[in-house]
């Protein structure tokens, strides 16, 4: 059990701590404390918080520095929220709405804006869904010889490319192309859309395939996108301000990169019963994060879709200022997804 005294104590550790990285000591403490107290008191309170493993001390001499344990204890039982300014909600509604009809592009601005008000790391992954299938296609002129193709699946991913064409794109040939596309693509499952898939086509288009096929191969592509896990970063380059990660940080970037054990990670996270975690240190899943705070928040969107986006950040973080603004992120992007674009 925590006295209301060792609750403030702590408290101040680790507050001083998260806004300069150093130690404190007794006397500092003691000029802190709303009451009175000698510095031979404070010294015992904080032998007894080490006891309990909330404190390290790094030097024989020096004062005291939170442990892992005691950010989680923070966040649970002490930590105080501050409010997300309005003019910050403000900000957030805005520019997340404009993305309201577009699933993908609204949580990849999400992300962003979770890097920026956080100053950590923050990444968006699309999770794959085998049953995913073509809604729509089209083609739009976009001058010269290119044409502008956009592929729209029952899960509501956007793909587009431009094409450039070998055969003038008239009424004659769009009316061809949606013949195809009518008949062979709609409703075909996106992992099924292959190089093989495209050769079925040639008995239908006859002798016009070959004028067909860089729409066709464009569209293969664009499908074949479309239904990966695909994991998108920002801010990586924020963790380099992050002094608590010290070298470990270019490890930490190194595996961000690599990308696919981080994947297999949050596949496995979205297809669980939780919908949001914050992880502190060693509650970290995998090994290369265990010097982090890791907040992850999971969608499952119309026809089944899931994704997951979240932030990655030292533990040295500014938790009660970062934990709300995040929340009123994941909070708004929910809202988006689930009641079709109104906040």
């Amino acid at each position: 059990m925590i006295s209301d005294r060792r609750h403030t104590i702590l408290n101040l550790i680790i507050e001083h701590y998260l806004a300069t990285g150093e130690p404190i000591g007794s006397k500092a403490i003691c000029q802190l404390l709303p009451y009175p107290v000698s510095s031979a008191t404070v010294r015992n309170e904080m032998a007894y918080l080490s006891q309990l493993g909330y404190l390290e001390q790094r030097y024989t001499s020096g004062g005291r520095v939170p442990s892992k344990a005691s950010y989680r204890y923070y966040v649970d039982s002490i930590m105080r929220e501050n409010p997300v300014p309005e003019y910050d909600k403000q900000r957030i509604d805005e520019t997340l709405s404009v993305y309201s009809g577009d699933p993908e592009r609204l949580l990849n601005s999400a992300s962003k804006l979770m890097s920026e008000y956080s100053n950590c790391a923050s990444f968006c992954c699309m999770l794959e869904d085998t049953a995913d299938c073509v809604r729509g296609v089209e083609l739009i002129p976009a001058g010269g010889s290119r044409t502008m193709l956009v592929m729209v699946t029952a899960g509501s991913r956007i793909k587009s490319s431009l094409v450039n064409m070998t055969c003038p794109a008239d009424d004659e040939f769009r009316a061809l192309f949606y013949g195809v596309v009518n008949k062979f693509f709609i409703g075909a499952r996106l992992v099924d859309i292959t190089p093989a898939f495209i050769q079925s086509t040639a008995v239908y288009a006859q002798s016009r395939i070959f004028d067909l096929l860089p729409v066709l191969i464009s569209l293969c592509s664009l499908c074949s996108e479309a239904s990966q896990n695909t994991l998108t970063l920002e801010g990586e380059t924020n963790l380099l301000s992050h002094e608590e990660l010290g070298t470990g940080v270019y490890r930490l970037l190194s595996f961000l990169t690599e990308k696919q054990q981080l994947i297999r990670t949050i596949s496995e996270f979205a297809n669980s019963s939780k919908s949001r975690e914050f992880f502190i240190g060693e509650e970290n899943p995998l090994y290369e994060m265990k010097e982090t705070a890791t907040a992850v928040a999971k969608y499952t969107y119309p026809e089944n879709q899931k994704a997951v986006i979240g932030i990655i950040g030292s533990m040295r973080i500014d938790y009660k200022n970062i934990i709300p603004k995040i929340r009123y992120i994941a909070d708004t992007v929910d809202t988006l997804l689930s009641k079709g674009g109104m906040i």
